[in-house]
């Protein structure tokens, strides 16, 4: 094994990949790269009520695209918890044989009995001096020492938890299996984990994990609690009531290195006057020691501004790669035999800075590969309810019809001689052709729109508009 640091991210498989989740891996990923370290995957998979081989290979795959992935030199795995089931029992009884562990035969109600009649909450060490050997039913619990444990933590600082106030946990169940605190310290050593980077909500497990690394004869790693992403509300994210999966945000058409960026920046931000930095920038620059410790508001608007720049950033090729999947025939509005890639090409640069999400580029464009796109009803009354709305259509037609070389400054020559004839403005003007092209009121540039879309079909278009208006 590497002589580095080794850095562990240890999801659970239940679900979608949660952006929480996404953020601590990434931050792992960093310093796993910028101080030469080891980046460990464990699934820890012994829930099997809650495990799905589907959700493991989600994880792996939006790890992957998050740019963390098998084959990189600085990665590991993935490991499962599960593999290590013999040694977390190993374990637990060289503990109990050390005088470390004890065998209770209380049963929860019990326990919860005892806790009401004493007034005190929890298991109250009952059976500590009992001196009762394993046999079914009894759990193993470890034998809390006196005083105090002081934790260590890079973003937290001195975090001291009085012994008194920790109960005599369970390292087995009454069924021999051993509990997650247990199975989560062994695997970390038998894996030679030196940084354990998590949310803050496993802070207060950590006392309890460092008691079991020094009872199990190692040195407790650096620790780090992160912290936890929450709403508009300032509430947890929760997969129930939040956006939250990073797959989600796939297929919408968020691009990697935005999530990634953004990730990085909750909680942490990097030097000068801007958040949008290059990755190796971000891995140049991030430490543990300059995490905020207040929870961090997972912005989806601020999200969405993030991905816009990074989309404006992208070559046209680049771009035009992106929208691959947005503009499949699994995906798109418009039948698969009428997408024709030269048109897209041709208005790619123009959708590009209008867009947040590769999503709304099919809306951006269907009016071209429709053979007559769903009108906005609203969006069209609106652009007519003027008197001169449908004298401007049959002009507009007219004028239109006699353009010998249909490009976008004709058509907007021939349009500008009508509005100033009529003493409008171009803007007022351009609404009612819009909506009766491309069926929207807003759009990529209209006159370039009407370029690539073409003579006949825009003309058939603004005729239909004229007899619509009767």
């Amino acid at each position: 094994m590497s002589q580095g640091p080794r850095y562990r991210f240890a999801p659970s498989p239940t679900g979608f990949f949660h952006v929480g989740g996404a953020r601590t891996a990434l931050y792992n990923w960093a310093l796993t790269l910028r101080e030469g370290g080891v980046f460990v995957l464990r699934i820890e998979d012994t829930d099997e009520s809650r495990n799905q081989p589907e959700w493991t290979q989600g994880i792996i795959d939006a790890l992957a695209w998050l740019g963390i992935e098998k084959g990189h030199p600085q990665f590991e795995g993935p490991y499962f918890q599960s593999d290590n089931a013999a040694a977390h029992v190993e374990a637990a009884m060289r503990l109990y044989a050390e005088g470390k562990a004890y065998f209770c035969d209380l049963t929860p109600e019990q326990v919860q009995e005892r806790a009401i009649a004493s007034g005190k909450q929890g298991y109250d060490g009952f059976s500590r001096d009992r001196g009762l050997e394993p046999g079914p039913g009894r759990v193993l619990r470890f034998r809390v020492p006196a005083g105090e444990t002081i934790v260590h933590d890079l973003v937290r600082g001195e975090v001291r938890f009085e012994n008194a106030t920790i109960e005599d946990f369970v390292l087995l169940r009454g069924n021999g299996s051993p509990m997650f605190l247990l199975a989560n310290v062994v695997d970390d050593q038998l894996m030679s984990i030196t940084h354990v980077v998590r949310a803050e909500e496993h802070l207060p497990n950590t006392p309890k994990q460092q008691m079991l690394w020094e009872a199990l004869g190692s040195p407790a790693p650096t620790w780090a609690h992160v912290p936890v992403l929450v709403n508009e509300q300032r509430k947890k994210l929760s997969k129930r009531r939040d956006k939250v999966a990073v797959e989600q945000y796939r297929e919408e058409g968020i691009l990697a290195a935005a999530m990634v960026n953004y990730l990085m920046t909750l909680g942490w931000a990097p030097h000068g006057d801007t958040e949008i930095v290059p990755w190796q920038r971000i891995v140049d620059e991030f430490r543990l020691e300059d995490v905020n410790h207040s929870p961090a508001f997972f912005d989806i608007q601020k999200l969405l501004a993030f991905n816009g720049e990074y989309i404006r950033k992208m070559t046209v090729d680049e771009f035009i790669e992106a929208c691959a999947h947005v503009l499949s025939a699994a995906a798109a509005p418009w039948p698969a035999d009428s997408f024709d890639p030269a048109k897209f090409r041709a208005m790619a640069e123009l959708v590009q800075t209008r867009v947040q999400v590769l999503a709304d580029v099919p809306s951006m464009v269907d009016f071209l590969f429709l053979d007559a796109p769903t009108v906005d009803d609203t969006a069209w009354a609106k652009a007519t309810k003027d008197d001169w709305a449908a004298p401007l259509l049959n002009e507009t037609v007219a004028a239109f019809a006699t353009i010998v070389e249909w490009s976008a400054p004709e058509l907007k020559a021939s349009l500008e001689a009508i509005t100033e004839a009529r003493g409008l403005k171009l803007g007022k003007t351009q609404a009612p052709i819009r909506v009766a092209v491309t069926g929207r009121s807003v759009g990529p540039p209209l006159f370039e729109s009407l370029e690539v879309l073409g003579r006949d079909v825009t003309l058939r278009r603004l005729r239909d508009a004229v007899a619509r208006l009767g």
